[in-house]
Parts: structure tokens; C-alpha cells; sequence
């Protein structure tokens, strides 16, 4: 839950040498951009390397295969995640309480098997990559506030904007609503207005579910912030229908949590 940047990458590249060529000019592309790290471009190959269950020990580069997983619906309601044949990507930092990014271009098989059933993925032309960064908590005070946010988001959106120009972004869904309207002004006000949300509905979880008596605790980004208390008052003094409707949500949460220890 917070500020999100969605975005899908996707090449006809012929080969892979092509792909890699692609992943290698967007990461020198980055190195000029104020991130405040970029890891080297990594591959991996087969089932083996690809799936980010099958290592054990601890995986640097787990959450970089996790977003490289394709998926395909089974059945309404349902997906099933797609491990890819070749990874090519890298890591980024934007800053301070803000999500790694990670860009990147892999290959998918065709059709994967399922109980026995042979599934085409449509994920089997060229090289795509499908992945989000969440920037929201780079906003924290103790990271910087607004100035921090703005320079991660912004910094993250430059780089999109240069893979447009290699002609290799599919899509993008900017919860701050920058991509489109281009407007700083309009993003530090979304995520002024999501930070109330988030620390208002985290405000009222934390307080049922701690007065429950059960000694559960609730932790998150939010509640360190040390101007929670006065994002959870903006929301419920702007909002109060809709605090009183995140009440009564997380008072069913709770009580959800209390039948699952009763299990």
C-alpha cells in the first residue's frame, strides 16, 4: 500500500544480443541520473537460475526475479506465474525509504504445463519485463520529506522516459499522476494526500488490533513516521465518512485475525 510506479518493458528484439544491447544502454543512460545506487546488469538462464524459489541460500537478487516472473490467467480470479528462460537486467536505488527499481528485458516460453495441460503463455515473442517501485516513504521526514520523494519519483520517471525514446516502454501507471500530467505540483499534492490515507488507515488497524488483546502489534514505514499522528488527523478531519467506513474495515480485519489463531 502507497505511491506506486507501474511500468511494462518490451523489445521485438531478434536475439539476445540485441536485448542485452538495449538493458546496457538503459543502465548507461541511468548512471547519469541521480540515483543513488545502480547495480551491474546481471543474467540469468534456465529454470534453475531463473526461479526464485529454487536457491536456498540467501539470493541477492531475489526480488529482481520475483518481478521478472510473467503470468498468464488460468482461470477467472486466477494466475499462474511464468518463470522466464533468460534474464537480462539491473537494480537501482532512487534514495532513502524508496523501493529498488528494477529494469530489465527477459524471454518466456511459450506454453508452460500445468496438472498435466500444456498452457500457452502469449509470452513467448521477443524480450518484456513487467515490474513497480513504490516511492511513497521516500517522502518520510527522516529521508528527506518532499524534496527526497519528488527527486526518487522524478528520477525513476526520467528513466522511463528515456526507454520510450529506445522504443522499448509498453506502458505506465503513475499513481501520482506525473507520467501524464507532468505537474510536480499535482504529484507532491498525491502524495501528501496518500500519506494521510495510509498513516489514517494504519492509524486505525494498529489501534484495533493492539486493543485486542491478543498481543499482536502492528509495524510499517508509516507509524515511524514521526509525523504520523498529524497525517492520520488531516485524513480524519477531511475524510470523516471514509474514516469512520477504514474503522469499521479494520475492525473486521481483527476479527478475521482472532478466528485464524482459533484454527
Amino acid at each position: 500500500m502507497g505511491l506506486t510506479i507501474h511500468y511494462q518493458l518490451k523489445s521485438d528484439a531478434k536475439s539476445t544480443e540485441e536485448a542485452r544491447g538495449l538493458v546496457k544502454e538503459l543502465r548507461e543512460y541511468a548512471l547519469g541520473l541521480p540515483f543513488k545506487e545502480i547495480g551491474n546488469i546481471v543474467e540469468f538462464k534456465g529454470e534453475e537460475e531463473c526461479d526464485f524459489n529454487s536457491k536456498t541460500d540467501n539470493d541477492n537478487y531475489r526480488w529482481l526475479k520475483i518481478q521478472s516472473q510473467g503470468y498468464i490467467d488460468t482461470e477467472p480470479g486466477c494466475r499462474t506465474g511464468v518463470i522466464p528462460l533468460h534474464i537480462i537486467a539491473f537494480t537501482t536505488w532512487p534514495g532513502e525509504g524508496c523501493e529498488a527499481a528494477n529494469f530489465g528485458l527477459c524471454c518466456y516460453p511459450k506454453s508452460i504445463e500445468r496438472n498435466g495441460e500444456k498452457l500457452p503463455t502469449k509470452l513467448g515473442t521477443g524480450f518484456s519485463w513487467r515490474s513497480f517501485c513504490k516511492t511513497q516513504y521516500a517522502s518520510a521526514p527522516d529521508c528527506g520529506g518532499i524534496k527526497n520523494f519528488l527527486k526518487c519519483h522524478l528520477t525513476v520517471i526520467s528513466l522511463l522516459d528515456y526507454a520510450e525514446s529506445l522504443g522499448i516502454l509498453k506502458s505506465v501507471s503513475d499513481e501520482g499522476n506525473y507520467w501524464k500530467r507532468r505537474d510536480i505540483k499535482v504529484l507532491a499534492n498525491e502524495v501528501g494526500e496518500y500519506n494521510n490515507f495510509v498513516a489514517a488507515f494504519s492509524g486505525a488497524l494498529k489501534d484495533t488490533i493492539e486493543g485486542s488483546g491478543e498481543g499482536a502489534r502492528l509495524e510499517g514505514a508509516i507509524l515511524k513516521n514521526p509525523e504520523f499522528e498529524r497525517l492520520e488527523a488531516d485524513f480524519e478531519r477531511k475524510n470523516p465518512k471514509a474514516a469512520d467506513n477504514m474503522r469499521k474495515t479494520t475492525r473486521a480485519i481483527a476479527s478475521l485475525i482472532g478466528d485464524t489463531k482459533k484454527l
